[in-house]
């Protein structure tokens, strides 16, 4: 009996010690919210989930402050009349649960984005975020993020480093077409 005692005992002390907060419940919600506004390319739904006073640091290190720089942005992005970004979509994976700090969180782990430019290159990456949350009015708004690429290997990187390898192969064939033209051209005169 006094082994059932301890043992429940434990096993209550566990649940309790080891219960998630339930912020992680209303954080997920968040993310579920913001992945389903960007497959909509609904950006007032977007800006409902961003702080008033949010700073975004994106992919070409261009900063927005505030709703209003982000929807400018993304207006200029992807919905101008000369848009950079044809398609768009990105899955968000969180590293683990968010660091809490009381009505404040920090947020962080990798998106797989594709992306179709306007002019039809197609780039599709894994990247790393960071995102600092808080919650105000009973509803948790992002109120920062910082966007990273890998700079020594991401899609960019490598197309150019194909179209190198292509262009000194094409060279080198044309070079040698130029070289046994003109060789034969000097030996006709001999």
């Amino acid at each position: 009996m006094k082994h059932l005692f301890v043992f429940l005992l434990i096993l209550f002390c566990q649940q309790t010690i080891f219960a998630e907060d339930p912020a992680h419940t209303e954080l997920r919600q968040l993310k579920n919210e913001f992945e389903e506004v960007m497959k909509k390319r609904d950006i007032e739904g977007l800006l409902n989930l961003l702080h008033p006073n949010v700073v975004i640091t994106w992919h070409n290190t261009e900063v927005s402050r505030g709703r209003e720089g982000v929807k400018k942005f993304i207006t200029r992005m992807i919905f101008s009349d000369s848009p950079v970004v044809k398609e768009f979509q990105t899955d968000l994976e969180v590293d683990e649960l968010t660091i809490l700090y009381g009505n404040t969180g920090i947020a962080f782990g990798n998106s797989n984005d594709n992306l179709v430019l306007t002019e039809g290159l197609e780039i599709k990456s894994k990247n790393r975020w960071t995102a600092t949350l808080v919650k105000e009015k009973n509803r948790w708004l992002v109120t920062s993020a910082h966007l990273s690429s890998n700079l020594f290997d991401n899609p960019p990187l490598r197309a150019a480093k194909s179209s190198v390898v292509f262009i000194g192969v094409f060279t080198l064939v044309i070079g040698i077409i130029i070289g046994f033209g003109i060789g034969k051209f000097f030996l006709k005169k001999v």
